[in-house]
């Protein structure tokens, strides 16, 4: 990325919660020489006017303690998911697990938008249990519906429009996640918080 730019490393699902937490501390793009702060799966690309202002922000963004930086404040959204993915009794049968217990465990707690990818407006929701860490579909489908909802790698998402996919349909939602209309399109950003309510199909 040139002179201006480095990565942060961070453990896994920290990257997100770690540039919102910089954001209440008054560290992101438009101040003190920040460009841009971009989260990914393991790492913060930090992007700087200067060498001078990217060592400082780097720095500062390595002592910020995630745990301690506002997160009662965090925003949190809610996404309603009709549970009637084509793959959802199959990644019960993988995990072991019914249907229930699946949808149970997706709805029984919050998770937390790691970073932002693939697509605009895909976000990346990190906080499911190791035993739903499930690998993407050997084939994936050259269309996934937009709305859907899926697990993969690790992570949940939301389709935020059709396109090829290989992730494991759970459910989906009714739900705009982006639009050009709205701003910011993107409903999701990275250390959003979000609970899935379980809906009827209406």
């Amino acid at each position: 990325m040139g002179p201006v730019a480095a990565l942060v490393e961070c453990a896994p699902g920290e990257p997100g919660p770690l540039v919102l937490a910089a954001r209440r501390v008054g560290i992101g793009a438009g101040s003190a020489g920040v460009v841009e702060m971009v989260p990914a799966a393991c790492t913060v690309l930090v992007e700087c006017v200067d060498a001078e202002s990217l060592d400082r922000t780097v720095d500062l963004v390595r002592s910020i303690e995630i745990g301690r930086s506002g997160s009662d404040d965090v925003e949190v959204v809610e996404i309603p998911v009709c549970f009637d993915g084509a793959d959802l009794d199959e990644v019960a049968a993988r995990c072991a697990r019914s249907a229930d217990e699946v949808i149970g465990t997706v709805v029984a707690g919050p998770l937390t938008v790691a970073f932002c990818g693939f697509a605009p407006g895909f976000a990346y929701l990190d906080g499911l249990p190791s035993w739903l860490h499930l690998p993407r579909r050997d084939t994936p489908r050259a269309r996934v519906p937009e709305g859907s909802f899926a697990v993969a790698a690790g992570y949940a998402a939301v389709y935020p429009s059709a396109s090829p996919g290989g992730w494991n349909l759970l459910g989906s939602t009714s739900a705009e996640i982006w639009s050009i209309d709205r701003d910011p399109p993107a409903v999701l950003a990275p250390g959003t918080q979000v609970r899935i309510i379980a809906v009827d199909r209406t």
